[in-house]
């Protein structure tokens, strides 16, 4: 099984691409696709999905996991994510990926063991179980292994 992640957001994307390794998680890939602010969301939303085909066509994965979305308080915040996940999904359909959800708490315990850890624990813990992880990158590019890593662990080693 090869797994393409995805933290989504419309100001970045955080993507990986991993699979198993002798019953272990490597990184194929990995990014963070990154819009430009001063551009309308319409233009950054084509920018993303463009940019996340050419990924998906490149890698050529069979499944795709894909943090569920997150409401906070700023609703033009998580309607700009929604519409971003809908691409995504979209063109991981259009490319026979088989799409697996997982929310912030699920990845948290599947990567670090505890629903409620924060930012920096579950950082520490990609670069521990992933070790050709980025040395340093944006929260979502790891927040995307996470993903990953969560994915194959449910449903990696069943393929």
């Amino acid at each position: 099984m090869r797994v393409v992640s995805v933290d989504p957001g419309y100001d970045r994307i955080g993507v990986a691409v991993m699979e198993l390794v002798d019953d272990k998680e490597s990184l194929v890939y990995s990014t963070c696709i990154e819009t430009n602010k001063n551009t309308v969301l319409s233009e950054r939303l084509t920018y993303l999905g463009q940019e996340f085909e050419k990924i998906v066509t490149k890698y050529c994965p069979t499944a795709l996991g894909i943090e569920t979305l997150f409401f906070n308080k700023n609703i033009k915040t998580a309607l700009g994510v929604a519409q971003a996940r809908g691409i995504i999904l979209y063109i991981a359909q259009t490319n026979n990926c088989v799409v697996y959800e997982f929310g912030p708490q699920e990845i948290k315990i599947a990567v670090t063991g505890y629903g409620k850890s924060d930012k920096g624990a579950v950082i520490d813990m990609v670069k521990r179980l992933v070790t050709t992880a980025p040395k340093s990158a944006l929260d979502d590019e790891y927040d995307a292994i996470a993903v990953g890593i969560t994915c194959l662990a449910h449903y990696g080693r069943n393929k």
